[in-house]
């Protein structure tokens, strides 16, 4: 019997990024698209995150645009609207996307609960699908999955621990 074609890795390139909460990883394709922004002690979850969602993934170290890296240092430096210029691309299920593209319009300074953006993009019984589609966001901080609570408002996971999300939302003005 033949073996059947395996499919070719998929190549992108891999920069780090120190910031006040840790070091963070960019993941970018050769357009200088982002495609993943994850912690260097969350390496692991990053990689598994990129096999689930294009298969076998091989990482190179390659910086990323310049641009991308002074944007992301602008909003860690206070700039908090650097972060909407930043060109990203991620592959998933239609349900992800529309829940990554929903992220995307949550603004700087504000957070919403999970069924608040289950209800934004027309699925209101869909909490916990959103919840799962939400910790799948390979992009962290430029799809700020950060801003969203609890519906009691309080602090619930995050893929990147919990100080994390705790330091961004202050850095972005919300009193947590």
């Amino acid at each position: 019997m033949p073996a059947r074609p395996t499919k070719s890795p998929v190549s992108f390139g891999l920069d780090r990024l120190a910031t006040p909460i840790g070091i963070a990883l960019l993941v970018t394709d050769a357009a200088g698209t982002l495609r993943a922004l994850d912690w260097a002690d969350y390496e692991h979850r990053m990689r598994e995150l990129l096999r689930l969602h294009y298969g076998v993934v091989e990482l190179r170290d390659q910086p990323a645009p310049a641009a991308m890296r002074t944007a992301l240092s602008d909003y860690f430096d206070g700039d908090l609207g650097q972060l909407s210029g930043i060109a990203w691309c991620i592959a998933g299920t239609p349900f992800q996307q529309k829940v990554w593209n929903a992220l995307a319009q949550i603004p700087a300074g504000t957070t919403m609960s999970y069924g608040a953006l289950a209800a934004r993009i027309d699925m209101p019984k869909a909490i916990r699908a959103v919840g799962h589609a939400n910790g799948s966001n390979p992009i962290s901080v430029v799809l700020p999955c950060h801003r969203l609570i609890g519906a009691d408002g309080s602090l619930v996971k995050y893929g990147g621990g919990l100080e994390r999300k705790r330091w961004l939302l202050r850095h972005e003005g919300v009193a947590v």
